[in-house]
């Protein structure tokens, strides 16, 4: 019966010379589901097994770039990797959820200093227990900033954590003795393991390098960090967030509350960043107050404005721009002839000017003006479709409308 019903409002729609009848949309009247494209026909229907297979693809993918480039290649790859994931944790905060953070560098610290005193000891450890340590202890600390910093907004809010990222690195020169005072906390490195390197020799027929083998655990880390946020951005809370980020009237009155809501963004985010900071330690070798300074919480926040407010794609770009474009600038200026020092000043010039370029001319970052943009053709043609339907839409119409024309009169309907 519901067929039927269904099959005759199709025909009505079809009399109605109002809209065209386009074969997706007798589909979709007729109840029947809508024809994947190519690309869809391959790919699992659940959201979390796309984006497992996307795991697996960027891993497969990385794999291959490592294995074709060489020690100085991956060390830079590893620096992108920490870099990414704690900008892909300032991004759920920032981009999805509203709040502006000034301090994310000291949570990297958190995570640093954390996988240092963990694997300096005679018996460590083994490395992801030391990741999941880092991971609860920044969180713990993000939960005590969260809930201090929840009813602060805009620059308060900024000018609250940005007091975090001065005052915390400084944590290490007040307990120099447990933390290092100036000099810091050498690292230790974990090594690859057998079963590792019989698998990456077997392959690739290549040997696993210390530098290599750090990439590999970077990258790991950071397909694991995409997955989890990838699902948690499109679960109920990553909607939540939005929502709160959108309107905070409008979500406090359909029951939502801020603050506990303000205080899980900054939870996740600062897990994030103590996951960053332990890849951090063990790619660095050191754990230092130098390097947790302003400079890294401007920079992950630049990373985020480069590649896009609220897209974990962007902040895999900008991390990629943050790390790759000043070493080939610096390149650059070499190959025309600049003196070392000179080539190197040259790079935060060119950074600079990047970044004001795409604050002017794609305000919106480099995934969200590509998207914006993807967007507006889509309307221009969907307008152009509605305005000038194709030859096979209107002959379909013409078809329903002669055999509804053509069709028996019933008795019990005629006048």
């Amino acid at each position: 019966m519901s067929t039927e019903t269904s099959t005759a409002n199709t025909k009505a729609r079809a009399g109605n010379g109002s809209r065209a009848l386009t074969p997706k949309r007798a589909e979709r009247d007729a109840g029947r589901p809508l024809s994947a494209g190519p690309l869809e026909r391959f790919l699992p229907r659940s959201t979390l097994l796309r984006h497992l297979l996307l795991a697996l693809l960027v891993m497969i993918a990385i794999t291959i770039v490592l294995e074709s480039t060489g020690t100085f290649r991956n060390s830079q790859l590893a620096a992108m990797s920490y870099y990414a994931i704690a900008t892909l944790g300032l991004t759920l905060l920032t981009g999805l959820n509203g709040q502006i953070s000034l301090g994310h560098g000291a949570l990297v610290a958190v995570g640093g200093y954390t996988t240092a005193l963990l694997l300096d000891v005679d018996d460590p450890l083994l490395f992801p227990v030391v990741c999941l340590v880092a991971i609860v202890v920044t969180a713990l600390v993000g939960a005590v900033v969260g809930a201090a910093a929840a009813r602060l907004h805009g620059p308060y809010l900024a000018g609250a954590t940005l007091a975090l990222a001065v005052a915390l690195p400084g944590l290490a020169l007040y307990f120099s003795d447990t933390l290092g005072g100036e000099q810091g906390l050498r690292v230790t490195t974990p090594r690859a393991p057998d079963w590792f390197d019989w698998f990456i020799s077997w392959v690739s027929g290549n040997s696993v390098t210390g530098s290599k083998y750090l990439a590999y655990v970077g990258w790991a880390a950071l397909a694991i960090t995409v997955f989890l946020l990838t699902n948690l951005v499109r679960s109920r809370v990553g909607r939540t967030w939005r929502a709160v980020r959108d309107d905070e009237v409008a979500a406090e009155l359909a029951g939502i509350n801020l603050g506990r809501t303000r205080i899980q963004a900054f939870v996740v985010s600062a897990a994030c960043a103590g996951l960053a900071g332990a890849v951090f330690a063990v790619v660095v070798r050191i754990a230092t107050p130098s390097a947790f300074t302003i400079v890294l919480s401007l920079g992950l926040l630049t990373a985020v404005v480069l590649g896009g407010l609220g897209s974990l794609l962007g902040a895999v770009l900008g991390s990629a721009v943050l790390v790759f474009l000043p070493q080939f600038t610096t390149d650059f200026g070499t190959a025309r002839g600049l003196d070392d020092t000179a080539a190197a000043q040259l790079a935060p010039l060119v950074y600079g000017v990047v970044l004001v370029l795409v604050m002017l001319l794609a305000p919106a970052g480099m995934v969200g003006t590509v998207r914006t943009r993807l967007r507006g053709r889509k309307r221009t043609s969907a307008k152009t479709t509605r305005t000038n339907p194709p030859e096979g839409a209107s002959g379909a119409d013409g078809n329903h409308r002669a055999s509804r024309a053509s069709e028996p009169v019933d008795e019990k309907e005629a006048p």
